[in-house]
């Protein structure tokens, strides 16, 4: 992937997760699984076959493709309904239980951003679906949340252009990161704390 490549939704939700999981997956091509990610992609078997239904009205499509040239993004959405009344109101399936996360709430801003595009009507809420708790949490897709997706991925590809790995974070996220392994966010921090307390032996006044 390169910096005038279209961005890819998921790549959205890695950055705002953390900068480096994102360059270690879109910039270098690193991946692995763990149970949060296993548990992720049962989750969306539920809404990976492209096709659609019409339930009391509404037609719901699944992995429907989105993509937005006037923000050069490109992705799929898990499943978005169409209402008799011409609303468009998209749902991005995640596992786990009910809860706010503003990664999943930018990925959901962003599809629906897409969608306003492709279809040239507004899109203003969707929903996160949390498959453990079974429930819907709805996201009003706010200026606020519009104007982060813009800066994600102008950061996305300032990374990309640069070619540079972000710095690791070596917080609570790291536990639950799949690239932790491969991340190795520990020593690499380690190793940059080491360098500073050099610079500072040398360099009295830094």
């Amino acid at each position: 992937m390169s910096e005038t490549d279209p961005v890819p939704l998921s790549a959205l939700q890695h950055w705002a997760y953390c900068p480096r999981q994102c360059g270690l997956i879109h910039l270098e091509q690193a991946f692995a699984d763990n149970i949060h990610t296993a548990r992720g992609q049962a989750v969306h078997h539920l809404v990976d076959t492209p096709g659609y239904e019409i339930k009391s009205g509404v037609r719901v499509e699944r992995a429907l493709p989105l993509w937005s040239d006037r923000l050069n993004l490109i992705g799929k959405a898990d499943l978005v309904e169409f209402h008799p009344d011409g609303s468009v109101y998209p749902v991005e399936f995640k596992h786990g239980a009910k809860r706010q996360k503003l990664h999943d709430d930018l990925q959901l801003a962003a599809q629906a951003m897409c969608l306003e595009d492709m279809l040239g009507r507004p899109v203003p809420k969707g929903a996160i679906f949390h498959a453990s708790s079974h429930r819907r949490r709805e996201v009003v897709i706010t200026p606020e949340l519009r104007e982060r997706v813009i800066d994600t991925a102008n950061a996305i590809r300032a990374m990309l252009a640069s070619g540079v790995l972000p710095p690791p974070v070596n917080d609570s996220r790291c536990r639950e990161c799949s690239l932790k392994e491969i991340c190795q966010p520990e020593a690499v921090a380690g190793q940059a704390r080491q360098r500073q307390q050099q610079h500072s032996l040398f360099d009295p006044e830094a």
